[in-house]
């Protein structure tokens, strides 16, 4: 289990939490009130910091009854933060939908989930393997 250390920066700011054991999100909440009129971005606070190992990143992801219930995800998709990063965790919203959506504090906005990252060794080459697809991109491998 990977241990995180957590910082409360307000005192009612709520810590992630997985709503069953299976689930591989840890639902992050609002720290303050939101309006989100149509088209509208808002960057909403969570009232927390964490401390992620060297090796990991979280990765913000949309809450999908949000995005089907009110049209509301996340924009930056999935947003990224760093090992190296101790600020305060905020997520980037959007209202896709057609309503003025508000939010409530303390109301879970987006999930939090955490990946091992390799550190790469870029190798430079003239030549790269010759695979089937080769070059072709963008739906070149769908059904024609």
């Amino acid at each position: 289990m990977l241990s995180i250390k957590i910082k409360k920066l307000n005192e009612d700011a709520r810590i992630p939490f997985r709503q069953t054991e299976g689930s591989s999100g840890y639902d992050l909440y609002s720290n303050e009130d939101t309006i989100i009129k149509p088209n509208d971005i808002v960057l909403v606070s969570t009232g927390i910091s964490i401390e992620i190992p060297v090796g990991y990143e979280a990765q913000v992801r949309p809450r999908s009854g949000l995005a089907v219930k009110k049209g509301i995800t996340v924009l930056n998709t999935p947003g990224t933060i760093d090992a190296d990063y101790r600020g305060e965790v905020k997520v980037i919203l959007i209202n896709f939908g057609k309503k003025i959506v508000s939010l409530k504090k303390h109301e879970r906005i987006a999930q939090l989930v955490f990946q091992k990252i390799e550190t790469i060794n870029f190798v430079l080459e003239e030549n790269l393997t010759e695979t089937k697809r080769g070059t072709n991109g963008f739906g070149s491998s769908g059904v024609k």
